[in-house]
């Protein structure tokens, strides 16, 4: 299962009743939060959940919107007695910018892992995510986020039995490990069939529409995207200063066929962007403009699933409080957890 929080939906400034965009990653009881813009924690707290379990943090870009309240929640985490290290991904320069941010917050109880992004693209396997992290197209450096919760194939017992692989290493295998003892060598391939459909959530915010977009959110359970401006005037502005309107976030997502788009990054002039909500899903159906604290649980789909449209409860931007559980495991490069 993987919980998704939308935990603002603004862009530029915070407002009253939208806080900066900022979303929130749950599974396997590791934390993943992308963005960290002012006020991102009272968003949090708003939801009564603590910053103490973030274990990794992504940065789009280093536009003031989208990493000004990292201080505050450094701080905050802190506070919370947070002792575990907290991986920061993000552009190259994450480690001048943090550092000049943490000149207001010096003192820290948990250490700090720096991944800076050098590549167009680049992947991250970061237990149990696996994060791809593309580059856009704003007026600075600006990557997307596609968050892939990866499924191992189905263990065959019969063939286990037919290889006469000792009952004791059937759930090391499952679990992706290749076991060498008593002289032989079992590998997952051997008892393991085709990987199975995963859990893939995209992002991206404070671009122009660029192919590589649609790219990494095809297929996807839920496309959230910007959609700076709806009003057709706009679309020049939007241009101008690199961003994206809701009718061209829409076309991208019309060639990527996700479940789900939801809107976020509201530009402070746009105070209602349902009213545009009707021409959008005439270029992409399955639109929704999604709230501050608008959450989705999604699961694996069952075998023989043909995919479509979401099943009930899933990818629905609705309320939900809860505590999140603290991380029961830290998160770990490069490892993979299969979950039946």
């Amino acid at each position: 299962m993987l919980d998704i929080c939308l935990l603002g939906t603004g862009g530029m400034m915070p407002m009253p009743h939208r806080w900066l965009t900022s979303m929130l990653a749950r599974c396997e009881g590791v934390n993943l939060l992308i963005d960290c813009g002012e006020g991102t924690q009272i968003a949090m707290k708003k939801k009564g959940w603590s910053p103490k379990p973030i274990d990794i943090m992504c940065f789009t870009h280093f536009h003031a919107d989208h990493i000004s309240g990292l201080p505050g929640m450094l701080l905050s985490m802190g506070n919370a007695e947070k002792t575990s290290p907290l991986v920061l991904i993000g552009p190259k320069g994450l480690t001048r910018v943090v550092g000049a941010l943490r000149v207001i917050a010096p003192e820290l109880p948990f250490e700090m892992r720096f991944i800076e992004l050098d590549q167009p693209r680049q992947r991250l396997k970061i237990s149990p995510y696996v994060i791809d992290a593309y580059k856009v197209s704003h007026n600075i450096p600006c990557y997307g986020y596609a968050l892939t919760i990866p499924r191992a194939g189905r263990f065959s017992a019969d063939r286990a039995k037919e290889l006469r692989i000792p009952l004791k290493y059937w759930n090391r295998l499952q679990h992706g490990q290749v076991i060498e003892e008593d002289g032989q060598r079992y590998t997952p391939d051997m008892v393991m069939g085709a990987e199975r459909r995963g859990i893939r959530v995209a992002y991206c915010t404070d671009t122009r529409p660029v192919p590589v977009i649609s790219e990494y959110a095809a297929d996807a359970d839920l496309f959230i995207c910007e959609g700076m401006y709806g009003e057709e005037d706009k679309e020049a502005k939007a241009r101008g200063y690199k961003h994206m309107t809701m009718q061209e976030a829409a076309g991208l997502a019309a060639a990527a066929q996700p479940k789900e788009l939801w809107f976020t990054h509201y530009s402070p002039s746009m105070m209602k962007p349902d009213e545009y909500l009707d021409e959008v899903r005439g270029i992409f159906p399955r639109a929704k403009c999604a709230r501050d604290g608008g959450t989705a649980e999604l699961g694996f789909e069952e075998d023989g699933e043909d995919g479509g449209q979401p099943r009930e409860g899933r990818g629905q931007p609705q309320e939900s409080g809860g505590q999140p559980r603290e991380g029961k495991r830290q998160p770990q490069a490069g490892t993979k957890k299969d979950k039946a």
